[in-house]
């Protein structure tokens, strides 16, 4: 019956993922969700004998010096990545725009905030250099727009700019015959 139970549970929550070396503090909160649901978490934190207890505290704790040590500067570097992101004419605004929110994201899970009306005026400030017109627009409005509102707006603007373009070389045009 025990057998069976394990074999269910691991096909219902998939196989644990190896550490890859990343996001330590996810995988950590994964491995300590996974042996509660097995029953067997108190292997963590039950007293051993000396020489048992010793070489698991030993392991648990070099593995988190060691990558909570490495998110600290990963956290420098997403920081960075959204500090420095800067939207091209090339590309879709809205992609562009998606790339930022999962940067954005990343910080809630490196336990980090940022203030959502700061996040929207740094993301309106990335925009394109074709854009400029329209970051003035929103840079002045009264009311503050929330993130999800941003992106509303941002993908009606870029759906109005892309049916002017479809104007400009006949691709919106209807043939009638």
């Amino acid at each position: 019956m025990a057998g069976n139970s394990l074999k269910d549970m691991n096909t219902s929550f998939g196989k644990l993922e190896k550490f890859q070396g990343q996001d330590f503090r996810r995988w950590k909160k994964k491995m300590n969700f996974w042996l509660t649901t097995l029953k067997v978490v108190y292997v963590l934190s039950t007293p051993k004998p000396e020489e048992v207890e010793d070489a698991t505290s030993e392991l648990w704790n070099t593995l988190e010096a060691k990558y909570i040590a490495e998110d600290a500067s990963s956290k420098k570097f997403i920081v960075s990545d959204f500090n420095n992101y800067k939207m091209v004419d090339s590309r879709s605004v809205m992609e562009q725009h998606n790339e930022i929110l999962r940067i954005y994201g990343q910080f809630t899970q490196h336990n980090m905030s940022m203030d959502e009306s700061f996040a929207i005026s740094s993301v309106i400030d990335k925009f394109p250099p074709s854009w400029k017109d329209f970051k003035h627009h929103l840079k002045h409005k009264k009311e503050e727009i929330s993130l999800i509102q941003l992106a509303s707006h941002l993908k009606i603007e870029e759906g109005l700019r892309d049916q002017e373009n479809d104007k400009g070389t006949g691709k919106g045009k209807f043939e009638f015959r």
